[in-house]
């Protein structure tokens, strides 16, 4: 195991903060993670989990927020729908670099909530 992170997210906050800044979801997230949360009836919960995740692979790396631009890491899912990462770019050089071959991701949300749980190893 190369490390662990782990990340929460209020919703309510998370909500606020997409409504007042308006372009924000674009550099946040990927077209494929925008596309995939717009389809629920309140995306806001999909993407506060989704940034909680992003969020929990930067501590399993071991590194702070600037050091990897949210975009940069992507939760996808596997062919059985289980969520999983995708890194892209500096994330990626970064992961390889520290010797990361696989991901284990867990992803949970509340109307109130969200939680990710990322083992790198």
């Amino acid at each position: 195991m190369i490390g662990i992170g782990v990340d929460l997210v209020d919703v309510h906050r998370f909500r606020t903060v997409l409504q007042r800044r308006a372009q924000i979801s674009e550099r946040l997230f990927t077209k494929n993670e925008l596309s995939y949360c717009n389809s629920a009836t309140d995306p806001t919960e999909r993407l506060a989990a989704r940034f909680a995740a992003k969020e929990a692979v930067m501590k399993a790396l071991g590194v702070g927020l600037g050091a990897i631009r949210f975009r940069e890491i992507e939760v996808i899912k596997d062919p059985s729908g289980r969520p999983d990462l995708k890194l892209h770019g500096g994330a990626a050089q970064l992961a390889q670099s520290s010797g990361v071959h696989g991901w284990h991701l867990s992803l949970s949300h509340t109307s109130s909530v969200a939680e990710a749980f990322v083992i790198a190893e």
